[in-house]
């Protein structure tokens, strides 16, 4: 998706796209001859294959809840999770290194209406985000709910609803959210808007 200078900066400076996840994909059978995709800051993406799948690799607990957890969030806008691979070693950070198999999400074309809602968000949240700025930590938190409480015109019915379960997903879990850095929004085939990575440990 194309950012305009304001978003751009956005992501520079409360997102962290440009710190990747610097440890190798461990051998294991499952993985053994795939392709890399994507890397993230805690987390590294493989083609299953099939074009319908991947395999992630993650590292933080706060994805790991996101993705597993059986009060995770769920409907059309959250990622979809074939299975849980469980544990497949130790990431340098010190926190255990998942393997799940979920579906493939793709990136944003920015002249669709997920492309459209998806600016839009971005917008609304990083100027919510300058104004709890002195809230530090917990800025993420109460931009997150200004969403809520006033969206863009672009973001109605299921996914204002998604903005709603995601809020409480990260009340509950004590995490951070972020829509900002790059790929933490994504689209399914079909042109469905997905919160594919969009929590982080404070």
């Amino acid at each position: 998706m194309s950012a305009d200078s304001g978003t751009a900066s956005a992501r520079a400076r409360f997102g962290r796209a440009e710190i990747l996840f610097a440890d190798p994909v461990p051998a294991h059978p499952l993985l053994d001859g795939l392709v890399e995709i994507g890397r993230g800051e805690y987390s590294v993406v493989l083609d299953a294959g099939d074009g319908q799948r991947v395999f992630k690799l993650v590292s933080s607990p706060a994805d790991y809840f996101y993705y597993t957890a059986d009060d995770r969030p769920r409907g059309p806008h959250f990622p979809r999770i074939h299975h849980d691979h469980g544990v497949i070693g130790r990431a340098s950070s010190g926190h255990l290194l998942h393997l799940l198999d979920m579906e493939r999400l793709y990136p944003i074309a920015a002249d669709s209406p997920a492309g459209a809602a998806a600016e839009a968000l971005i917008e609304a949240y990083w100027v919510a985000c300058q104004r709890w700025a002195n809230l530090g930590a917990d800025m993420g938190r109460m931009a997150l709910f200004d969403l809520i409480e006033s969206p863009p015109d672009t973001v109605v019915g299921s996914l204002r609803d998604a903005l709603r379960v995601l809020a409480g997903f990260i009340e509950a879990y004590q995490v951070m959210p972020d829509i900002l850095s790059e790929g933490n929004l994504l689209v399914r085939a079909d042109g469905t808007l997905v919160f594919s990575d969009p929590v982080f440990l404070g």
